[in-house]
């Protein structure tokens, strides 16, 4: 019963923090600071939160625990999303940027976000070393992997990425990605979340305690969702759909109008 809750708790807990997220980026720009304001507070005691949960193993502490991560990785999101928190650049990838150049200008354009990352993650690790519960900690950790892999996939170059999903304000990023049926990092990606996914399944399996089965199960069942966020990237499907209910209307022209306004990297 514990795995099918487990199972059940992991699976809404992406899919609905995901479409949160999603409906708050899409609220008028005047409603981001309060967003933010209201989701830092609880980032805080959150933050300060995660080092009782570390101690406990319990099966509902395991499950605060995972939302833990998912506050703590929300807020990191939202900052970068709204604008809050990027990089010293704003602006579009010059046509004419390749290689190593167009790298490091869109690097550029998340840096300050991707340090606050290693250093939130690093925090959050010191926070719960010595405890037995570490699914905050693991969580966070393959949050922050895992979408590092999605950004070089999608710089590299894939067959679907959402613009829509963009505020309007960071529609730019869209001249960073590249139109692809697949690259090269991909399938590495997959195979590698894959691995890791199935260590964390059998580490449940063998597990003796309350923490050791239903954490290392939820950690597991992270890192298979991330997979399938890469799949999503290349494969023919309307994952879209699942969030569907978290996006505004948008007419299919101003979409296309997006997409064909990046830095022209066509289908290879």
């Amino acid at each position: 019963m514990d795995y099918a809750l487990a199972f059940i708790i992991t699976v809404f807990g992406w899919w609905f923090s995901t479409g949160l997220i999603l409906y708050l980026n899409h609220l008028p720009t005047a409603s981001h600071r309060w967003s933010m304001a209201v989701l830092s507070v609880i980032f805080v005691f959150t933050f300060f939160a995660i080092g009782s949960s570390s101690h406990d193993t319990s099966f509902s502490a395991t499950v605060i625990a995972y939302a833990q991560a998912l506050i703590i990785w929300g807020w990191l999101e939202m900052g970068y999303l709204m604008g809050f928190i990027t990089g010293p650049s704003k602006h579009p990838c010059p046509p004419n940027a390749t290689g190593w150049m167009r790298f490091s200008l869109a690097l550029q354009t998340s840096l300050y976000h991707e340090l606050l990352v290693v250093a939130v993650v690093l925090a959050v690790i010191a926070r719960t070393s010595g405890g037995p519960n570490q699914v905050t900690a693991l969580c966070c950790t393959v949050l922050w992997l895992m979408r590092w892999s999605a950004k070089l996939n999608l710089f590299l170059g894939v067959r679907n990425f959402h613009a829509d999903w963009l505020p309007k304000k960071q529609r730019y990023l869209i001249s960073y990605m590249s139109e692809r049926r697949v690259n090269g990092l991909l399938p590495i990606s997959v195979v590698l979340g894959i691995g890791l996914a199935w260590y964390f399944f059998a580490q449940s399996h063998a597990g003796t305690t309350e923490v050791q089965i239903t954490g290392n199960l939820i950690v597991g069942l992270l890192l298979a969702l991330a997979v399938l966020e890469h799949l999503f990237l290349v494969l023919p499907l309307q994952d879209s759909k699942l969030w569907q209910w978290a996006l505004p209307d948008r007419r299919r022209s101003q979409l296309s109008s997006d997409i064909a306004s990046k830095a022209g990297h066509k289908l290879s």
